[in-house]
């Protein structure tokens, strides 16, 4: 596989990913309201206030976890997977001695093409270590020093 057949297949799992999670999270909610539009008070008022009050917690918990995924979503849509940077940033394959990152969304362990991927947040602690690096740079990452061999 090409470099950039590489980085569309990681791509397209982080995506998968993403969606997986918004999906179910939109079906929580919805089940939620589900529940919310069903519950009487027909077993007393104390107990019809705090099923109420415990769903309208589970609602504003779900609605949270939906704009996290709203903030990962953003981060794929301003991936530009095809622009060429000689130096580590969002999108970057980074080739190092002990492993291959792909910059994108910290979701692991990823294999394409029969090699395993590491995928990264830019924010995470080795992805700011390795943000702006070049071929060739050494860095320290746990206690331990690296050499970045190859930045697509």
């Amino acid at each position: 596989m090409t470099v950039p057949e590489i980085k569309e297949a990681l791509y397209l799992v982080c995506l998968e990913k993403v969606d997986t999670r918004y999906l179910k999270i939109k079906q929580t909610i919805a089940d939620i309201d589900e529940s919310l539009a069903e519950t009487t008070s027909s077993s007393g008022e104390d107990d019809f206030d705090n099923s109420r009050a415990m769903l309208q917690i589970d609602k504003e918990n779900a609605m949270k976890q939906l704009s996290e995924v709203n903030v990962l979503k953003d981060i794929l849509n301003r991936m530009e997977l095809k622009s060429e940077a000689d130096y580590v940033r969002l999108g970057s394959l980074v080739e190092t001695e002990q492993a291959t990152y792909f910059i994108c969304l910290s979701i692991g362990p990823v294999e394409v093409g029969g090699k395993t991927y590491l995928c990264v947040a830019l924010n995470s602690p080795i992805g700011q270590t390795l943000r702006g690096l070049k071929k060739g740079a050494h860095f320290h990452f746990n206690e331990k020093k690296h050499l970045v061999k190859a930045v697509d």
